[in-house]
């Protein structure tokens, strides 16, 4: 099965101005970026090590991360009971092999990263505070400052980079294409810099290595919960140099983001799962709990579980959002009814010290748009959130192309499967990025010269960028079947790559189309529902299609997808076959 046309099999763009030269280029500042780069380092400091970001250090995905980090830290759980909740949550996709990896070095990796100067937050006694959320049976999710996890890693993250100032960094950086040898492996790497001294425009850093950590594809969509600069940017440069990306179709959308209005687009709200877990519930327009009855979790069903349950009683009812009621947080409030105060005043400055403390962030950007969660329920509705494919790895981030490694959101490394489990993410692009700091230095390749680069070039207007996602949405969103896809396939297809003027704008809009046409075909192909592919044409989940979809370009540059291995779901069953370094 392969796309309609073929996209772009480069991006079009002035020669390189300059050069430099590294050992290794790590592409993206988020968790497993800066994990990578300080790894690799003090594995072996006289690398020369290059550290590549799309704007400013703190402005991918990570700093965004509110509820937290999952490990088996607490009393009474084990590594074995966050795999059973990882592998239920992943709905038969999962492959426990890489499971069994991020639960059992999951731990030893947050205490790692609380001795680099993370500040957890803890109890009064001293120990590390723990929460639930959706899709967990124990208390096992680590968090900082409330609801500001993400950004407290990514201070102290930046800070050690700080420490160690041999790790070069480059700022406001476009990863433009990949160079190849030879052999079709990386050679080097050509960004597109803003303003950093003598490099300015495009230019082309050779390496023997190249760690994608670039984040996701949030931008694919209308609505998404990811900054601005996730547009897919790391997949669509593996895909172009030669490299699988795998289960595209297992896009996660959030199901409790705040609802701005019908025409509110980019980046929107997200109100934490970890709400729901300190005890908010979700209502329908008439009070109703809609959650009760759905799953035995009920409100803290998987993400997947609970996303569609809204949208189902959206449909039903024709109304745009539901609510969220956490008016009765850190209170004692007894049931009452939809509208109107539900406490009392002394219960409600309850409420409200503790939504001060436990979600400060949350709290204030609610209240800059309107709405008071302390005394009024909050509009919600699912919107894209994370992307649970990538590209393909193995055990040790290895790409299928020499010298090329992913980690974190960019990656497909096994473990999130259909459906990622709650606060999953930020430990994936920990432990991962540390296993490739295991094996990269002693892998590295000889330096080679880049090859003359045939690849058909193009680009896409970014004046296409907004009907893109809005096709996106509507017809490859939470809810797909058949002739959605084939339109938003043709629509795809028809995008012209030739008259786009040359800039940032149209190459993240050209990366965007990649993407989303991978996206499509792998979503066409899985006639089945599972997880966070929900096709309403096929309801019903088939483990005879239980496994992944990878998606490359072929010869002709077209989107081709096609069934691979059926991975195990049974932990008893599993035998590990990654390649254990030397």
């Amino acid at each position: 099965m392969t796309s309609h046309r073929p996209v772009p099999g480069r991006l079009r763009a002035p020669a390189p101005g300059w050069t430099t030269r590294a050992d290794v280029v790590v592409v993206g500042s988020g968790i497993a970026g800066l994990t990578a780069a300080l790894r690799i380092h003090a594995a072996n400091p006289s690398l020369r090590l290059l550290v590549v970001t799309k704007d400013v250090l703190a402005a991918g995905s990570t700093q965004w991360a509110q509820g937290g980090i999952a490990a088996a830290l607490g009393p009474g759980d084990t590594p074995e009971q966050h795999e059973h909740d990882t592998l239920v949550a992943g709905a038969g996709a999962c492959d426990v092999d890489a499971v069994r990896v991020l639960v059992t070095e999951g731990p030893e990796a947050v205490r790692e990263l609380i001795a680099l100067g993370t500040q957890f937050d803890h109890h009064p006694d001293g120990e590390l505070s723990l929460t639930r959320e959706g899709g967990h049976h124990r208390d096992r999710i680590a968090h900082a400052g409330g609801d500001a996890t993400g950004a407290e890693i990514q201070r102290a993250l930046i800070a050690a980079v700080e420490r160690a100032p041999e790790i070069e960094v480059v700022q406001h950086a476009l990863a433009v294409d990949l160079l190849l040898a030879a052999d079709g492996g990386v050679a080097g790497l050509t960004l597109h810099v803003l303003g950093e001294g003598q490099r300015d425009g495009v230019g082309a850093v050779h390496c023997r290595a190249v760690v994608l950590a670039s984040g996701g594809l949030g931008q694919v969509f209308s609505q998404s919960t990811n900054p601005s600069v996730s547009t897919g940017d790391g997949m669509a440069v593996a895909m172009r140099a030669g490299a699988r990306v795998r289960d595209l179709e297992f896009v996660q959308f959030h199901p409790t983001v705040m609802w701005l209005g019908p025409d509110s687009q980019g980046q929107q709200p997200l109100i934490s799962e970890a709400v729901r877990g300190e005890g908010a519930f979700l209502v329908d327009f008439d009070g109703n709990r809609f959650m009760q009855g759905e799953h035995p979790l009920a409100d803290l069903a998987p993400r997947d579980v609970v996303a569609k349950a809204i949208t189902r009683r959206m449909i039903e009812t024709g109304h745009p959002h539901m609510w969220l009621d956490a008016r009765h947080l850190g209170a004692d409030a007894s049931e009452a009814s939809r509208v109107g105060d539900r406490v009392g005043g002394e219960e409600r400055d309850v409420v409200s010290r503790f939504w001060e403390r436990r979600f400060p962030t949350i709290l204030r950007v609610c209240r800059e748009h309107g709405v008071d969660p302390v005394t009024e329920l909050v509009p919600v509705a699912p919107a894209q959130h994370y992307a649970s494919g990538g590209v393909a790895t193995d055990l040790w981030g290895r790409t299928t192309v020499p010298g090329l490694y992913a980690t974190g959101e960019v990656a497909c490394s096994g473990v999130h499967g259909a459906n990622r489990l709650a606060s999953n993410s930020l430990l994936e692009g920990l432990v991962f990025s540390r296993r490739i700091a295991d094996v990269l230095p002693g892998e590295l390749r000889d330096w080679a010269d880049p090859v003359a680069d045939v690849r058909p070039e193009g680009l896409v207007s970014g004046e296409r960028r907004r009907s893109m996602q809005e096709t996106m949405t509507t017809r490859v969103g939470v809810l797909r079947n058949a002739a959605g896809l084939a339109e938003a396939r043709a629509f795809l297809g028809s995008l012209d790559h030739g008259a786009a003027e040359v800039g940032p704008d149209a190459w993240e809009t050209t990366n965007l189309l990649t993407v989303s046409t991978a996206l499509a075909e792998a979503a066409a192909l899985r006639t089945e529902t599972r997880g966070s592919h929900w096709r309403e044409d096929h309801p019903d989940r088939d483990d005879t299609k239980g496994g992944h979809v990878d998606s490359w370009l072929d010869a002709d540059g077209r989107v081709a997808v096609e069934w691979t291995y059926a991975p195990s779901t049974d932990p008893s069953t599993s035998s590990s076959s990654a390649e254990v370094p030397a």
